[in-house]
């Protein structure tokens, strides 16, 4: 199919070099590039279409309709712009691909109108006529009277792109109109009458007669001249209008403005432009951010006429302004079909990197050019509900004024002299804080303490102008710092205008003003941070509440986190209940009987190695002398304290050093007397510096956190109960927060900042989506349908079996309970004749086992006794059965830190596939246990426990779907060096997608992107079509623990490695990328009877896509689990990509139902399969390395409590010796990670 119609610019030097194809591909799609002096920005001719992939319309024959309509929202009135069409950004532009000019595509006109921009662009003054053949609008003679002459506005010397041609939107040099006007070129001027100009009045040296144009005002070039079409700043037009320009207006008189008319202060009178409203600096004028559109912003208006250029400008004949100060409550999405772009990076990839780009009047830098940014929302939100519910969100609306400008500095703190080895000495952060306290109490009215919020250490922002320069601040020496003069030096950073948080709420900006959202975070943190406890970025009061104490020395301190969040209804601040367990602040001593059982001070030998694990790293206060100091207890001391000396030197050197005992010391220079002289000093020395203080003088300082993996059983039970709180509870403990004076709205702070929060939850409908239709097994081997009952969503196996169980000849049995008694020890006959039995009634044929064995818990202290034990087991079973083990079960006595060196050598050098459980468990051998115990074996041999029964939404036609989850699992906070884990997972089958294969690699330290996920994805497609004989079509990709501040790297860095690694053997699936979070603070509270569980919580299949989403991005929050324990969180999906054209319902639908095919489990779950096993994947990468490198016991829960100690092996080394002990491949194409 030809393009047809395709537009042949001159090169630079005149020359047709760089000539655009005059006949298009199959979508038109080819256009000329301003660089080699064609005409830039592609257009669309004759069947074709743009270079951009925005079609525009025509009346000429050959458009299809679909092209006819433009995928424009609606058809404008009659007189009215279409934006689609005459003020779409992405058509008929100067600049390679560029939309650099706000006007028409070339080829475009408007019914009883005109438009201004492209080269062929003309006008009809009659309402119905269309021009039929491309001639008329290609013409190089006048057209009738009335109508435009193309050459005159829009030639391709002026019009068009090229070197020393003008950008503006308008006519050429010397061009000119019969009976109308032309905007822009660089003399252009108007006429009145059909008289042709002579040379001197299109020169336009000097003013043309009233009515005419004043060329220098109007379209100008030049050094001061306004880029946009129009006039410069302050630019005029007597008896007329003028467009663009930095303060551009109109006056329907005669009369020339005054210079403050023209500054724009005053408002707009009828018939006047507003000058700000219009050709603001920072939308229409020169500059920097300044709008290269011809014309005013978004939104712009005119009383009684109309707007050209900028995004999406309209015009009102009313005289009222549609402007909104505030965001809008309620979303307004805006939808743009996406666009083809060429990649500069990688020209080999030009049809792989794609650009989703929205209409803005804030010019685009070249950086954001070659950006990915996430997709848009395709619609209104789902509709697909068997009912709806009425929800509270803990989302607080916050109001701001988008004048409101916040200035960011930068607050650098020094000793004024530094050390003896000439460097300064790094100031403590408590000092820092209380450094810049003194200088606001030193000079408050520069410095207003209640104007400012401080971060604690560089940043600082304000609501008014502060002094920069060095200033000097002199510490007083008191109980909390030994005082000294520093030099404090403020450097301003940034101006933060909110009126550019607004625009983005509004949906005119491409980026998130992250500087502004950071700056109005730390506003909100500065009332707590100065009354409260601070963890993380959670709150916690300092006085604990009546029953919060866990005893063993602990209390448990409920707080809150907070942050702001760009949403439909606006800025709103997401506050959560948070509970976190803390030492209390108590003598040391107390502490130690509380939190040690059976501790005595009489027999202090025997808990030594306890007392030094309990206190070692935590910070105390001495009460001996005044000072609020604190210390860091570095261990014990070796001897006791009636056994240390020390050296005492006077500081005025008249007495020679003297040795003394601590015990003297204290009662000579105290006045104390030491009580517990038979046990250690804790040591609080620094450096070499030396610092033994007697136990009883040490107390513990507030706010300490406490492991929560440490707590005792019924400790555990109470934090876990006051942490899952019941959804009323947790409800009215925001609530609370929110008002409290401590919180984040108390003190004033916000209100300095002219911020204002409503105290009351966001309300929205939420929508509860029908469960899918399930397929099991039946006792005749056949598949029945099941359909799921609506409340828990749950199913059970009694009287069915799984879809498809594998066949279990060879497995065996490690019973390592053989040195245990009673309940611990297992009774292994009995277990194993339960086991194949609810097995038999599950559809999975297993055996007696090949191999039984005994062994003992303490194996797994002796690495190579319990590899022999392994591999000696597995070659047992291939002598007596001539094949390969296919399943180890191993019954463990409890919980044991051997479990993580059982599975890297079983499945890392053995190749055997484990499925470890307890002894205790084991004995009770009820039914459900053993199904429990017995879908997952099915899973890990690759059989089939339950399959969706209809075809998945949006995937009903023809071609394999791919399914991919991917994370890294990051080692714990204090530790420097250990690597990152990446994991990647896809599905080996289709339509069932409910077997996975799984890739996992080492990569640098706490680094969130997948180096490899390219690799990874493409050996995992290799295989799929191995076992499928054919390559997925398309591929769905979940990403997991990327925040917000991250979705540029997983676009435009993790997504083209993808699509690199598919190129590389020329295969091209398409591809929709969707990250999916847990860790947000969102929660929902049903308000009415009929909305709630019968815990209080939402319904399973609650989807939630209105007011606290994004405001024009697609994203929806789904809770597809049952909450059983606490509030449930739902889980938040973003989609970044998207080449499948998901709709919101096809998409929700999606996600709900895969959710009910996780393998270990017969009912939903809270995350989407592929993610929620690429994060198991991950956490066993975790245990083999820190197995590997033999380190100490690894908690079972998350990562974020990973050793502290770990090798510091380089990243070559690391890969070289994690490939050593990689994946058995016997285990590299099942689920062994279920």
């Amino acid at each position: 199919m030809d393009g047809g119609g395709g537009y042949r610019g001159r090169g630079r030097d005149g020359s047709e070099r760089g000539d655009s194809v005059e006949r298009g591909g199959p979508r038109g799609n080819y256009s000329a590039r301003a660089r080699d002096g064609g005409g830039g920005g592609g257009w669309r001719g004759i069947g074709g279409g743009s270079h951009q992939q925005r079609p525009w319309r025509t009346g000429a024959q050959g458009w299809e309709e679909k092209q006819r309509q433009q995928q424009g929202d609606s058809i404008v009135e009659s007189g009215h712009w279409r934006s689609q069409v005459v003020g779409t950004t992405s058509v008929g532009g100067s600049g390679e691909g560029s939309n650099s000019v706000g006007g028409g595509s070339r080829g475009a006109w408007r019914r009883g109108g005109d438009n201004r921009v492209g080269e062929l662009s003309w006008r009809s003054d009659s309402t119905d006529i269309e021009p039929s053949r491309p001639e008329q609008q290609r013409v190089v003679n006048n057209v009738e009277s009335g109508q435009w002459r193309a050459p005159a506005v829009g030639s391709a010397l002026v019009g068009g792109s090229g070197e020393g041609s003008s950008s503006l939107c308008g006519g050429g040099r010397e061009a000119w109109r019969r009976g109308g006007d032309n905007r822009g070129g660089e003399v252009s001027w108007r006429s009145d009458h059909n008289a042709e100009p002579s040379p001197e009045q299109q020169r336009g040296n000097a003013n043309v007669e009233s009515v005419h144009w004043r060329a220098p005002a109007v379209g100008g070039s030049g050094e001061n001249s306004s880029r946009v079409g129009g006039g410069s700043r302050g630019a005029w037009r007597r008896g007329g209008d003028n467009r663009g320009g930095g303060e551009a207006w109109r006056s329907d008189s005669n009369v020339e403005p005054s210079p403050e008319e023209q500054r724009g202060e005053p408002n707009v009178e009828s018939g006047r432009w507003r000058a700000p409203v219009v050709g603001p600096t920072h939308v229409g004028s020169s500059g920097e951010g300044s709008s290269s559109a011809g014309g005013g912003s978004r939104g712009t208006w005119r009383c009684g006429g109309d707007n050209r250029g900028g995004g999406e400008a309209w015009r009102s004949g009313t005289g009222k302004s549609p402007w909104i100060a505030a965001p809008p409550v309620q979303r307004q999405p805006q939808r743009f079909p996406p666009e083809r772009v060429a990649d500069p990076i990688l020209p080999e990839l030009q049809s792989l990197k794609m650009s989703e780009k929205v209409t803005t009047f804030q010019s685009e830098s070249l950086e954001d050019s070659n950006r990915n940014f996430p997709v848009k929302r395709p619609d209104e939100g789902g509709t697909l509900a068997t009912q709806t519910t009425r929800l509270c969100v803990n989302h607080f609306p916050v109001k701001f004024s988008p004048d409101t400008v916040i200035m960011h500095y930068d607050l650098n703190i020094k000793p004024e002299v530094p050390l003896k080895n000439g460097r300064p000495l790094k100031v403590s952060k408590p000092n820092l804080l209380m450094i810049r306290n003194k200088l606001s109490s030193d000079d408050p009215v520069r410095f207003p303490l209640s104007l400012t919020a401080y971060d604690g250490e560089k940043n600082i922002f304000s609501a008014v102008s502060l002094p920069t320069g060095k200033f000097y601040v002199q510490l007083p020496e008191g109980e909390d710092t030994k005082g000294g003069s520093y030099v404090v030096t403020i450097k301003l950073v940034n101006e933060l205008k909110l009126c550019k948080l607004r625009d983005y709420l509004c949906g005119y900006l491409l980026s998130i003003p992250r500087d502004i959202l950071q700056g109005l975070d730390l506003v909100m943190k500065e009332n707590p941070a100065r009354k409260m406890i601070a963890v993380g970025r959670s709150f916690f009061p300092r006085v604990p509440r009546e029953g919060d104490d866990l005893r063993c020395g602990i209390l448990a301190s409920r707080g809150f986190q907070h942050s702001l969040r760009p949403t439909s209804q606006g800025l709103a601040m997401c506050l959560d209940y948070s509970v976190l367990a803390f030492r209390k602040r108590m003598p040391v001593i107390d502490f130690l009987r509380e939190n040690i059982v059976g501790f005595v001070m009489h027999d202090f030998g025997r808990f030594r190695r306890e007392v030094d694990r309990a206190l070692k790293g935590l910070k105390v206060n001495v009460t001996h002398r005044k000072t609020k100091q604190k210390f860091i207890i570095r261990g014990l001391t070796f001897n006791n304290t009636s056994r240390i000396l020390f050296d005492v030197e006077d500081p005025e050197g008249k007495i020679s050093t003297r040795r003394i005992r601590i015990v003297d010391y204290f009662r000579d220079k105290y006045d104390k007397e030491i009580l517990y002289k038979d046990i250690p000093c804790l040591d609080l020395g620094k450096g070499n510096k030396k610092n033994d203080v007697p136990m009883e003088f040490c107390v513990l300082v507030e706010g300490q956190r406490y492991p929560k993996e440490h707590l005792n059983r019924h400790a555990a039970i109470m934090l876990k109960d006051m942490s899952l709180a019941k959804p009323k509870v947790r409800k009215d403990e925001i609530c609370s927060m929110v008002c409290s004076k401590d919180g984040p709205f108390g003190g004033g702070m916000v209100q300095n900042f002219g911020l204002k929060v409503d105290s009351n939850m966001t309300e929205v409908t939420g929508r509860i989506i029908e469960p899918p239709e399930l397929k099991l097994g039946a006792s005749d081997g056949k598949t029945i349908k099941v359909t799921v009952e609506k409340v828990k969503c749950q199913w059970n196996l009694v009287g069915k079996s799984v879809v498809e169980g594998k066949r279990i000849d060879r497995w065996g049995v490690i019973d390592f309970s053989s040195s245990e008694r009673g309940k611990f020890r297992l009774d292994r006959d009995d277990f194993i004749r339960k086991l194949i039995n609810r097995c038999k009634d599950l559809g999975i044929y297993m055996g007696d086992p090949c191999v039984c064995k005994r062994a003992t818990m303490d194996i797994f202290l002796r690495l190579d006794m319990l590899r022999e034990l392994l591999e000696s087991t597995k070659e047992e079973a291939y002598k007596i059965y001539k094949g390969h083990l296919q399943i180890l079960l191993c019954v463990m006595s409890k919980r044991d830190p051997g479990y993580k060196y059982l599975k890297w050598i079983s499945e890392t050098q053995v190749g055997i596939v484990t499925q470890c459980c307890l002894s205790t468990y084991a004995n009770m051998a009820n039914d459900q246990n053993l199904a429990n115990l017995a879908i997952k074996i099915n899973a890990k041999l690759g059989g089939s426990n339950v399959e969706l029964n209809d075809p998945l939404p949006h995937f009903e036609d023809k071609g394999h779907v791919m399914f991919v989850g991917a994370d890294v699992n990051h080692p714990g906070s204090g530790n420097t060096t250990s690597p990152s884990i990446a994991a990647v997972v896809a599905t080996m089958n289709w339509p069932a997608v409910n077997r996975y294969a799984a890739r996992v690699r080492p990569q640098d330290h706490r680094k969130e992107r997948i180096l490899s996920f390219g690799d990874m994805c493409l050996e995992l497609v290799k295989n799929y079509a191995r076992l499928n004989n054919v390559r997925p079509d398309k591929i769905v990709v979940f990403r997991d623990g990327v925040s917000e501040s991250q979705f540029d790297m997983a676009l435009n860095e993790e997504l083209l490695d993808l699509k690199r690694a598919f190129q590389s053997v020329k295969y091209m699936p398409t591809i929709t990328l969707i990250v999916a979070q847990k860790r947000h603070q969102t929660r929902f509270f049903p308000e009415g009877a009929r909305d709630r569980s019968s815990l209080g919580n939402i319904s399973p299949g609650t989807v939630v896509d209105t007011i606290v989403v994004h405001p024009f991005e697609f994203d929806f929050y789904l809770c597809s689990h049952y909450g059983s324990l606490g509030t449930s969180k739902p889980t938040h999906y973003h989609v970044l990509w998207d080449e499948h054209g998901f709709t919101s319902n096809h998409l929700q639908k999606l996600i709900y139902d895969l959710c009910f095919t996780f393998a270990r489990c017969t009912k939903p779950v809270s995350l989407v399969p592929p993610v929620y096993y690429a994060d198991l994947v991950a956490y066993r990468g975790r245990l083999y390395f820190e197995a590997m490198e033999g380190h100490s016991p690894a908690p079972t829960a998350s990562s974020s409590t990973s050793s502290t100690t770990s090798s510091s092996l380089s990243t070559s080394s690391l890969d070289q010796k994690f490939n050593i002990f990689k994946l058995h491949p016997n285990l590299e194409n099942i689920m062994y990670f279920v």
